[in-house]
């Protein structure tokens, strides 16, 4: 260990000292997710002294201070995954996203358009070989502090430890602070009945000796709680949340079967409670590899029976999902859903799987519909669509023609806008059509 990273304590600065190392018109990655350096971007919001900087980050968790009208002119936000905090200035224009592929993010910043001036992260301390671990997000993280000029950084020492590809150099690190705060927590939270049915339709499509990816929210987590009676189930996944650590400790998942890591659970970044991220705290067994790696479709069809559990907002009658966006509102963004559906239908015995409720805004709106908004961004194409899952059923919608399509995608639309949408395809594809 070296004598800098042993006694890193003393070396530690202010937040606003740390910020400092920022000047204008400088291109700088944030840590995302649960390692959001929230200390460091408060510090950033409050220097009047800048101007443009551009910010490029994932989903960032709590307080994003640098979104006050007031920052407008020195700070701008580019969005590569959106998170709640940056829905509005997005849809007011005071903010930007970028629309691209989880696995194709860190190519952006280490051969791509965006060469980085500084990374900031958040960090667990460093170990006695002088490393310090990104913690339960490595994503992009490990890309941009590689390639950036500086790195600045939160030195948590409630942030797990990770293992897999997680650490960087301490040495690489030019400024930090230190802090002592627990991780924002995404609890569980109860399962409605639409959610329920959809889990078990979900699980039913599991089989055992599956590997498994799979996002965040309540259908996930529905189809993950209706898994106990598999066996031999992998994990390669870009995120999970607690409801896999049951399936571990319960010997569901033993990840024997799995062709890349095979006997560890894999994944890029994780979100939960405190009892994951003490779950992963220096565990051998789950391993952290950045989202070119896990997310890479050559090493995803790798594996076998590889189901893709995904989400959309909306889902048109010949197969066309957005995930992205409401309309021309942007909501989320692309993520690794396309990586993992088409890694899951070249795997063998694989299936990719659209899971959504078959209405929003209670019950008075149709996800699925006879043509995505104006504005809406088509994540998964028709070309790539398999599985798609509501409360009324699932249906494979591989190798159909768009008349077949339609008809199955209905069969599974709400009862109340069966009859609409029935009419609303045949005016549009002038075909007759079964009887809804």
């Amino acid at each position: 260990m070296t004598l800098r990273s042993r006694n890193w304590q003393a070396g530690a600065v202010s937040a606003e000292e740390v910020v400092s190392h920022i000047g204008s018109g400088e291109r700088v990655f944030v840590h995302g997710a649960s390692a959001t350096p929230t200390p460091l971007l408060d510090a950033l919001a409050a220097r009047t002294d800048l101007e443009g900087v551009q910010l490029y980050h994932l989903h960032l968790d709590g307080n994003v201070a640098f979104t006050d009208p007031a920052c407008e002119g020195r700070v701008f936000s580019n969005s590569l995954f959106t998170g709640v905090g940056l829905r509005r200035p997005i849809a007011e224009g005071r903010a930007d996203f970028i629309p691209v592929f989880l696995s194709d993010i860190p190519r952006l910043f280490e051969s791509g358009p965006i060469p980085l001036d500084v990374a900031l992260l958040q960090l667990a301390p460093p170990d006695r070989h002088g490393h310090a671990s990104l913690g339960p997000s490595v994503d992009a993280a490990l890309a941009a502090a590689r390639s950036a000029k500086r790195v600045l950084a939160e030195i948590n020492i409630q942030m797990p430890r990770t293992t897999g590809n997680s650490v960087i150099p301490f040495s690489k690190v030019d400024a930090w602070m230190r802090s002592d705060r627990p991780l924002p927590e995404l609890p569980i939270r109860e399962e409605s009945e639409v959610e329920a049915r959809i889990g078990e339709l979900v699980a039913a499509l599991v089989e055992d000796g599956s590997t498994l990816q799979m996002g965040i929210g309540g259908i996930p987590d529905a189809a993950l709680s209706r898994m106990g009676d598999k066996a031999g189930l992998g994990i390669h996944t870009e995120m999970f949340s607690d409801r896999v650590i049951d399936l571990i400790e319960g010997g569901v998942v033993t990840n024997a079967h799995k062709e890349v890591h095979r006997g560890r659970t894999v994944t890029s970044f994780v979100m939960g409670s405190r009892r994951l991220y003490d779950f992963v705290d220096d565990n051998l067994m789950v391993e952290f590899y950045p989202c070119d790696r896990t997310n890479d479709t050559a090493l995803i069809r790798k594996n076998p029976k590889v189901v893709a559990i995904n989400s959309a907002i909306e889902i048109d009658l010949t197969g066309q999902v957005c995930a992205d966006s409401m309309g021309h509102r942007i909501y989320s963004g692309i993520g690794g859903q396309m990586d993992f559906i088409r890694g899951a239908a070249l795997s063998p015995g694989g299936k990719g799987i659209i899971a959504l409720p078959s209405t929003a805004a209670r019950g008075t709106v149709s996800r699925i519909t006879p043509q995505l908004k104006p504005g809406a961004g088509v994540v998964t194409t028709r070309g790539h669509i398999q599985w798609v899952v509501t409360e009324y059923g699932a249906v494979d919608l591989h190798g159909m023609p768009l008349r077949q399509r339609a008809e199955a995608l209905i069969s599974i639309a709400h009862p109340d806008f069966r009859a609409e949408l029935g009419r609303e395809f045949r005016e549009v594809r002038h075909v007759a059509m079964s009887p809804a």
